[in-house]
């Protein structure tokens, strides 16, 4: 027994071909009024072409309020500009008009020094490094990893050099030198600076 369609579009294809057939065989279903279900599928598709266009108009209306909303915000914006200026004196005039002064930065505290700096583990020119956040200072934004090497044949270090940043408290570094005396550091960073260095640790790939 075949299913009763589900979808919308199942059930107007199977009223069309109700409505063709009983019309085109009117003899072999003398109990059908086909008029009425004729009548019953039309209104219906007159209702849901007015749903389609109502929607198409909703959708307009809403992109057409979407565009004025943008107009008004920037024209506020220009004024409140304006308003700001013209009240540069006696900024807490903006109040009259349901604005405000603009906040002092506050300024951040420098980050401090970060704590137990470490090697965790090594490989064939790689290693891992970990510390601990600093227990002073301000917020810390990043940090930055440092390192130096001995000069081959001497005994002085180089200049240090950034070889990676971290937004957590680890980082894996990747094809470093080899068979050479190296040293790596860590510092914290926020918009007002760098701490200073971690403790040294050094190593040889």
């Amino acid at each position: 027994m075949p299913a009763f369609p589900r979808t919308e579009s199942e059930v107007i294809a199977l009223a069309e071909a109700m409505v063709a057939g009983y019309t085109a065989h009117a003899a072999d279903f003398p109990s059908v009024t086909v008029a009425t279900l004729s009548t019953a599928l039309s209104t219906f598709q007159t209702n849901r072409q007015a749903q389609i266009s109502a929607r198409s108009q909703a959708q307009l209306a809403t992109e057409t309020k979407e565009d004025k909303l943008d107009a008004l915000m920037e024209l506020m914006k220009n004024d409140l500009k304006k308003s700001e200026v013209d009240t540069a004196a006696d900024p807490t005039k903006l109040a009259e008009i349901g604005w405000a002064p603009r906040s002092v930065p506050v300024p951040v505290d420098p980050p401090g020094q970060p704590d137990s700096f470490h090697p965790t583990a090594e490989g064939p020119g790689d290693i891992w490094l970990e510390w601990d956040t600093p227990a002073t200072g301000g917020l810390v934004r990043n940090y930055i990893i440092e390192r130096r090497e001995k000069t081959t044949g001497g005994v002085e270090f180089g200049d240090w050099a950034v070889v990676g940043t971290s937004l957590n408290t680890d980082t894996h570094l990747l094809e470093q030198p080899r068979g050479i005396q190296l040293e790596y550091r860590v510092k914290s960073a926020n918009v007002s600076g760098e701490s200073m260095p971690s403790n040294t640790a050094a190593v040889v790939l």
